[in-house]
């Protein structure tokens, strides 16, 4: 599903996504990230994926901060996870909720496509764990195992 960004709804996400490289940086957080990508990248690209998948989906993005293990991105359990480039997988980790749905959108900073999603459950299996890039392992579903976006606006699990 292909969203497009308005420059103000992206001048939002970049303020909430620099909010929160400061509050990570307060706290003494730090980012697994690919080489070239700096945490500022990360946390803006990720805040407008946040907002794609939402405006994709009819749903309402409050932009929080600090919220990061207490609920989801964008209703009660669905976590979005942004990745800059097209073709890559969905990542979730072992210290993900098993019970929050985990959705991967792709593209940035304007242009974004909402591939599919998969419970952190399901996406926890052996068969999808790797450790690319020797940042640590993680499960990494292909795209194509992932469920198709439209069953989970039907299903509504917030």
């Amino acid at each position: 599903m292909k969203v497009s960004l308005e420059w103000y709804e992206i001048s939002r996400a970049a303020l909430v996504g620099v909010s929160r490289n400061v509050e990570a940086m307060r706290k003494g957080l730090h980012n697994a990230r690919p080489i070239g990508e700096s945490d500022w990248h990360i946390h803006i690209l990720g805040a407008c994926g946040e907002v794609a998948f939402a405006k994709a989906t009819n749903r309402y993005w409050s932009g929080s901060v600090n919220t990061f293990k207490s609920g989801g991105d964008v209703g009660g359990h669905i976590q979005i996870r942004t990745r800059s480039r097209s073709h890559y997988d969905l990542i979730v980790r072992d210290n993900d909720s098993d019970d929050d749905i985990f959705v991967l959108v792709t593209g940035g900073p304007a242009e974004f496509d909402v591939k599919g999603y998969m419970r952190a459950s399901d996406a926890k299996s052996e068969k999808y764990r790797a450790n690319w890039g020797n940042y640590g392992e993680a499960f990494f579903v292909p795209q194509a195992e992932l469920h198709p976006i439209d069953d989970l606006v039907c299903e509504d699990p917030s």
